[in-house]
């Protein structure tokens, strides 16, 4: 029962009308709604349903962050094809479907509003879902199954019984959604007496006993009372039947029927207000029971007195002096799930009785060794739990990320943890000078050799490297040391697996994907999960929040959109017409879910990085949503990689074409800003490729008169791909653990084939102990990273690529006061090479590939480390250098010094 502790007058109908608006006092609107859950309410939180339907004036009541997400300001600013315009592109098809789709996405936040209170609530259901400890002794534990008709929590706490711990109807177990909802219990020790409130709340975390003075309930509500309220401002309070009887005299007069038996037929209220209201008028005030499923009630208010209680901050404070501390909570109870139980969910369905792992668990151990999957209660005590030292740091204007696996970090075959992680790789990532990392395999998977991409538990850290406090550690330590922490995340598809995974998760073969054809992945067996439906957006968009949330990660690289944007999960063949990106092997819901993914987070979380992983370039991919876009803010231009791999795999070193080398790195000039750059990434050497040192050195035979020339070439073709496309375009970099080095074995992760072998699942950091081409490479890779952080190279605008000769096989462009050149012809060297710059002045050599220190020749002397420019127009500029190119190599000049002519 709800009561409305305020003084007001009830107008049941108004016994004078006026003709003129100001004269009247303007009806305020009070709406009831429903209560939400916090430590400081006494609320039973099985009362709370995160998805209940709100009536429309709840929906005026949102938080102006949510209505603007929602498009709900009369779609001011929102154009759904508006980068069309912007970028001079003319498809009359592409626009239509851009507005089409953003119909899907408005419907799509209308179905969200009916049921969330704003966007917020919506990516935040792991406050309710899954299990929580609440303040009054119990733990909660919320479940999505609507396919199933039973649900219990079975583990070792309770015997594995699927009876003891199950939702009941009577205390609210199970609502219209499909969301079961259980309590557990905390255990009341033997010879202690229960808690004389029944709203009796315990701080869990604060080691104090506060509570325990003995001040009663009785006596914290009379001094809150004493506070809060004026003299005589407690009327309705303390007289709660003084309106009903006044009520009760304005029908039936002062000397009405005191008795059932007295009192005559009433007309209905509807038919009593028509009467009345033609008689005296409409009335502003009247209240009409229109059988809504929810009351709308007017009341008239002193607007003095309204303003006066607004300004007072509720009594709060007050309820938590009752609660009590950790000591009294363990003294008098054990918990009813204690920290590192283990435990699955238990279904009963129409196709009988299921056993899962639950889908919002944050701690899982998989399939091992012939034991079941099951989850792990993680509720470490105050005194274990990680507690976070450093902020985050601010996000640089250019990105060089460190892409890691934790599993393959170490140099021991085995499975590498969290921990050494922690200690060992993140101050050499420092060291080598990048600003971010990037870790894959982070989320819970089954099987190892999945590299991490066919997830099993979304909300789940990776038992096998550690604990979540563990990899909080990780996390914290990267900020400490000024690294930026990205997460590759999938969600463009789930694992099969049904035990442990999402799939058949109640029993149905929807729950959570689609069904039909359209729910399997074409190629790899994987679940595609259903993008429209708003139970599993509520589940896909608090996991992106979770991991901000509890885990401080900074950024997200969505993996592989391409298999989620299209049914035929971007296996087609594509040749840039935009009639490809919106025929009907396009999925909108799934465009849908990306663009409210980015504005969500971007709200939230307003320095958050997100980053596209699309091999199809699919248009507006980092344009803003308001302009039809999806609102990413890096793409990955991932025709790169494969560029090098076929030229170095498949072409002769004479026959690599400079053109098509620099129209693949500049591929998108439109989106320069936007593109993320890397010459090789975790594909070239863990999914059954060779890295490119493999292919440069794997091959070399030591005893052979050509080692030193093949050495020396693989030595120069590493750094010169790594320096160009780091330079050349776009304002992020990124490089896989150990490829700095020139890793010289590919990664193979134990599996049947191999003997489950852990020998290529490693990284061989001792090479950079010894001298040879790998401490030579690190070298200049860690020279390069220097260059961006000290020159601010790729947060500068696109180069001007002036120079590129096909015959001479070079390449030279100017991007701020650097000047790149780079020859790659594997004989040719030029002595003197004219190379066109716009300002005259003096230009020294930064960068040379071909020093001895990065294992080159050192053909260039001191002397040709400064260069005069001569006044000859070439290839455009007005000046130029006349610079000495050894084959297969590169410089950077900078301009020291102005001349003016």
């Amino acid at each position: 029962m709800i009561t409305l502790s305020i003084p007001h007058r009830l107008c049941f109908p108004p016994t004078t009308t006026t003709s003129s608006p100001h004269s009247q006092t303007k009806p305020r609107t009070v709406t009831f709604q429903r209560r939400r859950r916090t430590t400081t309410t006494t609320a039973c939180a099985a009362s709370e349903n995160p998805h209940q339907r709100q009536n429309p004036n709840q929906k005026k009541q949102r938080d102006s962050k949510a209505e603007n997400t929602a498009d709900g300001d009369g779609e001011k600013g929102i154009d759904p094809a508006g980068f069309l315009a912007k970028r001079g592109i003319s498809h009359k098809a592409f626009a239509q479907f851009l507005r089409e789709r953003y119909k899907v996405l408005k419907d799509m936040k209308d179905e969200i509003l009916k049921r969330h209170e704003s966007f917020m609530v919506l990516a935040s259901g792991f406050e309710l879902l899954g299990m929580h400890r609440h303040p009054e002794h119990r733990v909660d534990y919320m479940e999505w199954a609507p396919g199933a008709r039973y649900c219990a929590i079975i583990g070792d706490f309770n015997g594995w019984s699927p009876t003891e711990n199950c939702a009941k109807e009577h205390y609210f177990g199970h609502d219209d959604y499909g969301y079961w909802f259980i309590i557990l219990q905390d255990k009341l020790r033997e010879g202690e007496e229960p808690d004389k409130y029944y709203f009796q709340m315990y701080n869990y975390i604060d080691d104090y006993d506060k509570g325990d003075s003995g001040v009663t309930a009785e006596e914290l509500i009379k001094k809150a009372n004493e506070e809060y309220w004026q003299p005589g401002e407690d009327r309705f309070v303390n007289h709660r039947f003084e309106g009903p009887v006044k009520l009760y005299e304005q029908i039936f007069g002062p000397n009405g029927p005191q008795t059932l038996e007295d009192l005559p037929d009433i007309p209905d209220a509807e038919t009593r207000y028509k009467e009345w209201a033609a008689k005296h008028g409409p009335s502003p005030t009247a209240v009409i029971d229109s059988g809504k499923e929810y009351d709308i009630f007017n009341v008239i208010v002193d607007p003095q007195w309204h303003e006066k209680v607004r300004a007072l901050k509720p009594p709060v404070m007050y309820w938590f002096e009752t609660r009590k501390g950790r000591k009294a909570w363990l003294k008098k109870y054990s918990p009813g799930i204690p920290h590192g139980s283990k435990y699955r969910v238990y279904f009963n369905t129409p196709n009988g009785p299921l056993e899962r792992v639950p889908a919002w668990a944050t701690y899982v151990q998989p399939e091992a060794e012939g034991r079941q999957a099951y989850a792990i209660h993680w509720e470490p005590p105050p005194e274990d739990a990680y507690k976070w030292r450093n902020t985050n740091p601010k996000v640089p204007k250019s990105l060089r990320i460190y892409e890691a696996h934790i599993g393959i970090s170490g140099s021991e075959p085995k499975v590498s943890s969290f921990n050494d992680f922690t200690d060992k790789v993140l101050p050499y990532i420092k060291e080598a000078g990048y600003n971010a990392i990037q870790l894959i395999g982070i989320v819970e998977h089954k099987d190892y050799f999945t590299v991490g991409y066919r997830v099993t538990n979304f909300f789940a850290v990776s038992s096998r490297y550690g604990t979540p406090e563990d990899f909080k550690r990780l996390v914290d330590e990267a900020h400490g040391l000024g690294l930026l922490v990205f997460l590759e995340i999938v969600h463009s598809y789930a694992a099969a697996d049904e035990m442990v995974g999402l799939s058949m998760f109640d029993g149905s073969n929807d729950c959570f994907f689609r069904s039909g054809k359209r729910g399997q992945h074409k190629y790899w067996g994987t679940r595609m999960f259903k993008y429209g439906d708003p139970d599993v957006l509520h589940f896909l968009l608090s996991n992106l929040n979770w991991w901000i949330m509890e885990y401080q990660i900074d950024g997200f690289q969505f993996h592989s959109v391409s298999s989620m944007m299209y049914t035929h999960n971007g296996f087609a063949s594509f040749t840039g017409d935009l009639e490809e990106y919106c025929n009907q092997y396009v999925d909108k819901d799934a465009l849908a879910y990306l663009i409210l993914a980015n504005e969500i987070l971007h709200d939230l979380h307003p320095n958050i990085i997100t980053i596209a992983e699309d091999a199809t370039f699919y248009p507006g991919l980092c344009e803003p949503t308001s302009q039809g876009g999806l609102g990413f803010d890096y793409y990955v231009n991932l025709s790169v990689s494969d560029l090098w791999s076929t030229f170095l795999e498949s072409v002769p070193d004479h026959e690599w074409n400079m053109t098509k080398i620099v129209n693949t790195l500049i591929s998108n000039k439109e989106y320069a800003d936007k593109m993320l750059m890397y010459a090789e990434n975790h594909n070239q050497s863990i999914s059954g490729r060779r890295s490119f040192a493999e292919i440069l050195f794997g091959e070399l035979d030591k005893n052979s008169h050509h080692y030193k020339e093949s050495l020396l070439r693989g030595s120069s073709l590493h750094k010169m791909i790594r320096l160009i496309t780091l330079t050349i375009g776009g304002c992020a970099y990124l490089n896989f653990m150990g490829n700095e080095f020139g890793h010289p074995k590919r990664v193979e992760f134990p599996t049947s084939s191999n003997n489950n072998s852990y020998l290529l699942a490693t990284r061989q950091w001792d090479l950079l102990a010894k001298d040879g081409v790998h401490r030579d490479l690190f070298s200049f890779d860690k020279d390069m990273m220097k260059l961006d952080e000290n020159e601010r190279v790729l947060s500068r605008g696109f180069p001007s690529i002036h120079h590129v000769n096909d015959s001479s096989m070079v390449i030279a462009y100017i991007r701020g006061p650097l000047l790149f050149v780079f020859n790659f012809h594997p004989k040719d060297s030029y002595d003197s090479y004219s190379i066109g710059v716009e300002e005259a002045g003096e230009y020294q050599i930064i960068l040379n590939t071909d020093e001895i220190k990065y294992g080159g020749q050192g053909s260039l002397k001191e002397d040709q480390y400064f260069q005069k420019t001569i006044s000859r127009r070439v290839d455009g500029p007005r000046n130029c250098l006349e610079v000495s190119l050894p084959s297969r190599t590169a410089q950077v000049y900078k301009l020291r010094r102005i001349l003016r002519i």
